[in-house]
C-alpha cells in the first residue's frame, strides 16, 4: 500500500525544498558572520587597508566561505526547479533574518519590518503552492 508521507518526502520538489532550507540558513549564516566582521572592521571604504582589514578578519572570511557553499546549494535548486518557484522561496529567510537582527546582532527591528516580512512570507506559501 502506498504511504503518502514518503512518497511526499521522495518528491522532487520536497527534495528542492529542503536544498533550498539549507541554502537559506547558510547564506544567513554567512551574512551574520560578515555582519559581525565588519562591525568590527568598520565601514568599508574602496581603499587598499579597508579591504585587506575586511579580508583578512576571519568572521568575513569565514561568511564569505558559507556564502559561497549557499550559492552551490542555489545551484541545486535552479537547476531543477522553476526560477519562478525557486527565487520568491528566498523570501523565507526575511523572518529569521530579523530574530538575527535583533536577538544576536543587538539591532533595532522596527514593527513595520516585522509586519512586512509577515506579509511577503504569505505571499511565498501562495507562490510554493503554485
Amino acid at each position: 500500500m502506498p504511504d503518502p508521507i514518503t512518497d511526499l518526502l521522495r518528491s522532487p520538489r520536497t527534495v528542492s525544498f529542503a536544498v533550498l532550507l539549507a541554502a537559506i540558513a547558510t547564506n544567513l549564516t554567512g551574512e551574520t558572520l560578515m555582519k559581525h566582521g565588519m562591525n568590527q572592521t568598520g565601514e568599508l571604504t574602496f581603499d587598499a587597508r579597508a579591504l585587506l582589514r575586511a579580508f583578512t578578519n576571519p568572521w568575513v572570511v569565514s561568511g564569505l566561505g558559507l556564502a559561497f557553499g549557499a550559492a552551490v546549494l542555489w545551484l541545486r535548486v535552479v537547476s531543477r526547479e522553476p526560477l519562478s518557484w525557486a527565487f520568491p522561496m528566498l523570501a523565507l529567510s526575511y523572518i529569521p533574518l530579523l530574530f538575527i537582527s535583533r536577538f544576536v546582532l543587538g539591532e533595532t527591528v522596527s514593527p513595520q519590518r516585522w509586519l512586512g516580512a509577515v506579509v511577503i512570507i504569505a505571499g511565498v506559501f501562495l507562490v510554493y503552492r503554485s
